[in-house]
């Protein structure tokens, strides 16, 4: 199905109940159902949250296909996307938003009068963290890591708040390129470039953001050898379960910035939760519910 431009202001739900989800991998400890959840509460809406987590459904699991029907069938009014399936939902939709157009990335799904709508809240997310968290920071040059759904949202973001040049670094070359031929496309020439060379780009890099898996719970470790690190270097990482990633806790024992993925997570959903329901949602109280996560995993399954 051709994916075509449409509006990105609110698709309002109205008072009546919201089913919404997350379909992603491994990702029974999220937090974005009690934002969404505690939010919906807030603001007087019969509203529940479901993990889809693939890692809960058996081997093999369903399809994306398959799981996008399934929502449809029970009801959902959308749900969110995540690793490894951000840009493998678009040829399943029937509209893109312009910002998820020109990504090639979706992380929203609203379903609405039987149509499948993409929009992208996670540029946003990052730009609003970064703005808020990383003022001031030099970015001359910035290394960034994995350019995967998430990886292409971080490298608009960091292009539009005035990075001068990415230097981007992904173990599927392909896949690098082809971000960078896309930065390329919408900023012009000389803003990004492939970063084959890690610690020739990390010497280059005044910031350093990790948007790969590696950090995450269900794949721990570190994307760059920690000895690459100076003090004079400022690390982001997006990975925000857990919060303290391996790769921000070297960095600070370094002396580095740091920005974890707090703020990406919280801001994203908050524009998000406007698309589901056409309710500015209080970001500060959202951001307090995902402060106050107790570690529980939350329901999971495949929309029943």
């Amino acid at each position: 199905m051709a994916a075509k431009a449409v509006r990105t202001d609110g698709d309002a739900a109205g008072r009546r109940a919201v089913l919404v989800g997350l379909i992603g991998q491994g990702i029974r400890l999220s937090r974005t159902p009690l934002m969404h959840e505690s939010e919906g509460r807030a603001q007087g809406l019969p509203y529940i949250y479901r993990l889809l987590d693939t890692d809960c459904m058996g081997d093999p699991p369903p399809s994306l296909d398959e799981l996008v029907r399934s929502a449809e069938r029970f009801g959902f009014c959308g749900f969110n996307v995540t690793f490894p399936y951000k840009q493998e939902i678009l040829p399943l939709l029937d509209e893109l938003s312009p910002t998820a157009r020109d990504l090639g990335s979706v992380n929203t799904v609203v379903l609405r009068d039987g149509r499948r709508v993409g929009h992208n809240t996670d540029m946003w997310g990052f730009r609003e963290s970064f703005r808020t968290g990383m003022s001031g920071a030099a970015r001359d040059s910035v290394l960034l890591l994995g350019a995967g759904g998430a990886g292409v949202a971080v490298a608009f973001a960091l292009l539009e708040i005035g990075a001068g040049r990415l230097l981007v670094h992904d173990v599927d070359k392909v896949r690098a390129d082809a971000l960078v031929a896309r930065l390329t496309a919408r900023f012009g020439g000389g803003r990004a470039e492939l970063a084959g060379d890690v610690a020739r780009a990390v010497r280059r890099a005044d910031g350093i953001v990790n948007a790969t898996p590696v950090g995450m719970s269900k794949s721990p470790g570190i994307p760059l050898p920690a000895t690459l690190l100076r003090a004079t270097h400022w690390v982001a990482d997006i990975v925000y379960v857990p919060l303290e990633t391996e790769l921000l806790s070297r960095a600070r024992e370094v002396g580095c910035r740091t920005l974890s993925g707090e703020g990406m997570a919280v801001h994203q959903a908050v524009r998000a939760f406007e698309h589901f329901t056409g309710i500015a949602p209080d970001a500060d109280r959202m951001k307090a519910t995902f402060a106050a996560f107790d570690g529980r995993p939350a329901h999971a399954g495949g929309g029943s």
